[in-house]
């Protein structure tokens, strides 16, 4: 049997994930992105598939294709169904882990091969080979 984490790593991670605590961070995420999306795409982002659209951002606002930061994927025109339907997937990770959400993408790691986040998004639908 695998040993388990201390008490009070459970504990912190309890309460971080409870939703009262996670979501304000994923609604805080999410205007923060929304304001950026709309300034930098110069239009108001629009609501497909279940995240916020803000297409035509400048290359160096997103990594990648593109980023998705609560409820706004910020891209420059990378907005097939299928990405979308990827970014949704992030939406709903974002909407359950709030702002912890970003160490525990980085923490596991930059290849999305062996990133649980991107595996559970679809690596074939966010256009990982």
């Amino acid at each position: 049997m695998p040993a388990q984490p201390p008490f009070a790593y459970r504990a912190l991670r309890t309460v971080l994930l409870w939703p009262p605590i996670a979501r304000p961070g994923y609604w805080f995420a999410t205007g923060v992105a929304y304001v950026w999306g709309a300034i930098l795409s110069r239009h108001l982002p629009k609501l497909t598939n279940g995240v916020y659209l803000a297409s035509g951002c400048p290359a160096w606002a997103f990594g990648r294709g593109g980023t998705t930061v609560g409820a706004v994927y910020l891209t420059r025109d990378n907005d097939a169904q299928p990405v979308l339907e990827h970014e949704s997937v992030h939406r709903q990770q974002w909407k359950h882990y709030g702002l912890a959400f970003i160490p525990l993408y980085v923490r596991a790691g930059s290849a999305a091969q062996n990133n649980r986040f991107e595996i559970a998004a679809g690596l074939a639908k966010g256009g990982y080979a």
